[in-house]
């Protein structure tokens, strides 16, 4: 299927792709016309036990309350109703382990499995209210415990399983976790890795954790605490299957999400049931044109992210996806790892971060080339803005120069999608989000709060409550309130973080946070914008800038790049072309003042380049806190050319 057509440097919807879309210009129209009714049509797409006699109660602002009195099960949202609608032979996860072990789990295995989970927590004693903290890598197992805690009204906290037992700690004290779910250990490029060990030292005194059910993944050896520890094997596996769901509130706290801040107590983010599923599930929909039953759906993120949350588990399941859940690293054990696993599943949805797009972009065509991609009709980007020249490689190699590319802005906070494309609507340009979604309300304003129009750089605000927001920091509002709220606390605006501007046809960009906005000599500039101007360079898979302390213009930009495949290092001259390339994209005031050739980018497993991390090296200052990387060792090299720079 043709997905969108190219005039100039924007591309528009095909006719083929748009006629059978499942977003039209009908949906913009709605939410115009009265955004709280559209909000309660989005809602009655899900299955409620009681109905709501209010969509939005704002009373308490900044703390909403969305379809106040309405009553549902999440999990029977995701579950159930596909089983009982006819659909349960319909292959809900296509697992696919790193060494290379298959399962396949449909709706029916896979309400039989929450059901069997569910049965035990309750047999351990959780009742509704209890947490549940989940420290596991991408297995069924972990899906399956998110949805039991979810059946049972428990709220999850799921800690990242390339975490310290250090942040793993602190996230179970401050969230009074009951009960762990963990793993022996996680299969990492072709090796098995403890994590029981790490779970065991985190829970060591923790005195809120009554037990910890082990899941058996790679058979290592581990030490057992009777009494305390559990194998999933012994006991969910042998629970009933059967089990009955009852509902709750729409205002039931559904998880715990802990950013990773880089000091102080972590934020631990709160979603709520109703209006968190209904956002959830209303974006899937249209944003990914997903068609259940015929579509094969690729989230790549971790759950231990947001992305996981809302794109693997939540908002996927609640459309009766079929969906790919791959444990493993994209080059393992090889480069070609993803493209066989597209090839394999006839993937036609494919989801992931622009970092990922541009390590593909500096191992060469050549390997995505060499599979059949034909099944792809819809690509998605996120996690950062996305480099126009990414994006444009992305639609070329990845898409067949068809798919439409779905760029979306969104974060921990805001639980859902806010700002994308619509796949059959929106022409698009590459490295824009493009506009917020319909039912969201979005500005750029400047520091006085006035709204910026077309040619505008600022600050992105959401001045409307929209149902997937958070609904505090857990055991602290008043931190939830000074973080987001406090800068433009007059106009009731919830403060993004992020910088972002309006071209001059009014799309929207997002340029990153706000504190990766540089200053040099007075002027204004963007690290995303010099990232993109190096990546544009022929030589150049991907760039990292960050602004270091100058003495001369306050502020000095440093960049780190890493070289396409088969581009050969030339020094001095490669540099000197670099600058130059910056230059003339940008400005000459946009010149990096240094450029590192260095093999590797420190990066989070959602994809993100630790920029804070580069900004010590490039100031000569120790590193801080690097636990959530997936590879510390990133650092030796880029310590090695930052020196000889």
């Amino acid at each position: 299927m043709s997905g969108s057509q190219q005039v100039g440097d924007v591309f528009a919807p095909s006719l083929e792709f748009a006629t059978v879309a499942n977003a039209g210009p009908e949906l913009q129209a709605a939410a115009d016309a009265d955004r709280l009714a559209f909000w309660d049509t989005q809602a009655r797409r899900l299955d409620w036990a009681s109905p709501w006699s209010e969509v939005l109660d704002w009373s308490d602002a900044p703390v909403a309350k969305w379809f106040v009195g309405g009553e549902l099960n999440v999990a029977y949202n995701c579950v159930d109703r596909h089983v009982l609608a006819g659909n349960g032979d319909r292959v809900a996860i296509h697992f696919e382990g790193e060494p290379g072990d298959t399962r396949s789990l449909t709706y029916h295995d896979l309400l039989a499995e929450v059901s069997k989970a569910a049965n035990t927590f309750t047999d351990l004693g959780l009742v509704a209210g209890d947490r549940v903290a989940i420290y596991m890598p991408m297995i069924p197992e972990a899906i399956i415990a998110m949805l039991a805690c979810a059946r049972l009204g428990l709220t999850h906290s799921v800690v990242f399983g390339g975490f310290s037992s250090h942040a793993l700690r602190s996230r179970i004290d401050d969230a009074q976790a009951k009960l762990l779910v963990t793993v022996d250990g996680q299969w990492r490029r072709g090796a098995p890795a403890p994590l029981k060990a790490a779970a065991d030292e985190a829970v060591s005194g923790a005195e809120s954790v009554e037990h910890v059910l082990v899941v058996k993944r790679t058979g290592i050896d581990v030490e057992w605490t009777e009494g305390r520890d559990l194998w999933w094997h012994e006991t969910v596996e042998k629970a009933s299957d059967q089990h009955t769901p009852v509902p709750f509130d729409a205002e039931h706290p559904l998880f715990i999400l802990y950013t990773s801040g880089t000091t102080g107590k972590p934020k631990g983010i709160i979603h709520t049931s109703g209006g968190y599923l209904t956002q959830a599930s209303y974006t899937h929909h249209n944003v990914f044109d997903h068609k259940p039953g015929t579509d094969v759906y690729w989230c790549t993120a971790d759950i231990g992210w947001v992305t996981g949350h809302t794109y693997i588990v939540y908002g996927p399941l609640s459309n009766g996806v079929t969906q790919v859940v791959y444990e493993g690293t994209p080059n393992s054990p090889n480069e070609h790892r993803h493209f066989e696993i597209i090839e394999k599943y006839g993937v036609s949805i494919y989801y992931t971060a622009p970092t990922l797009i541009r390590t593909f972009m500096k191992w060469g065509r050549a390997i995505p080339d060499a599979h059949d991609l034909s099944s792809i009709r819809l690509l998605g980007s996120v996690g950062e803005p996305i480099n126009p020249e990414a994006w444009r490689w992305y639609r070329e190699v990845i898409g067949a120069n068809s798919a439409p590319i779905v760029d979306t802005w969104w974060q921990t906070e805001t639980g859902a999608i806010m700002i994308s494309p619509l796949p059959g609507v929106t022409a698009t340009k590459p490295g824009s989000a493009m506009a917020p979604l319909p039912g969201i309300s979005a500005k750029i304003v400047d520091d006085e709060a006035h709204e910026l129009g077309h040619g505008g750089n600022g600050y992105l605000v959401l001045d409307q409550p929209w149902p997937a927001m958070l609904r505090g920091i857990w055991g602290d509002m008043d931190r939830y309130r000074e973080t987001y709220w406090s800068r433009y606390a007059e106009q009731g605006w919830y403060f993004a973080g992020d910088g972002a501007k309006y071209d001059e046809d009014g799309a929207l960009w997002v340029l990153g946070r706000v504190d990766d906005v540089m200053n040099v000599s007075g002027h204004r500039i963007s690290t995303s914008e010099v990232e993109s101007a190096l990546v544009s360079h022929p030589a150049v898979a991907e760039a990292a800038v960050v602004g270091a302390a100058d003495d001369t213009t306050g502020q000095g930009i440093v960049a780190f790049v890493i070289l396409r495949e088969n581009v050969e290092n030339t020094g001095d001259q490669l540099v000197k072309d670099l600058r130059d390339h910056v230059a003339v994209e940008i400005s000459p005031i946009a010149k990096p003042r240094q450029i590192s050739v260095v093999p590797e980018l420190p990066k989070t497993r959602s994809g993100k380049i630790m920029r804070r991390l580069l900004r010590d090296v490039a100031e000569g200052r120790e590193l801080g806190d690097t636990s959530t990387l997936v590879d510390p060792s990133v650092f030796e090299p880029i310590r090695v050319h930052r020196s000889q720079g």
